[in-house]
């Protein structure tokens, strides 16, 4: 159920971020456009890799590993989000999300198997906030 959940929000976030995109088309510059674009191709991603670090967080006493698979599949995407934008709000966003990422890593790495993800998650909303025009 909190799987659907989730699924369904990724969802309303990347509706919510396309609305946002072509909205700002037709009322705003060019800058507002490639903003709201750069985020549009940046929220499935994001919100799918929370997602995965949420579950594997949640069953890491069942299976160690998938919680370092998680971070690995983070980092992948974080670095090819990275690569798409050229817009420096998003790009600091993705920074903090990066540097939350690697507080969790650190946290696993010296032996906490359920570590506080919330600045990951509060660091993903954020690049939501900046998806805003």
């Amino acid at each position: 159920m909190a799987a659907s959940r989730r699924r369904r929000r990724t969802t309303a976030v990347a509706a919510t971020l396309a609305a946002v995109a072509l909205t700002a088309g037709l009322t705003t510059g060019c800058d507002a456009v490639n903003k709201a674009l750069d985020c549009v191709q940046t929220a499935d991603a994001i919100a799918d890799s929370v997602t995965d670090l949420q579950q594997a967080v949640e069953s890491a006493a069942n299976d160690p590993t998938q919680l370092q698979e998680s971070l690995d599949s983070i980092d992948q995407n974080l670095g090819e989000i990275g690569d798409k934008t050229d817009n420096a709000d998003v790009n600091k966003a993705v920074d903090d999300l990066q540097k939350a990422v690697d507080n969790v890593r650190t946290a696993v790495r010296n032996g906490d198997e359920t570590p506080d993800i919330s600045p990951v998650t509060d660091a993903a909303g954020e690049l939501t906030k900046v998806c805003t025009p």
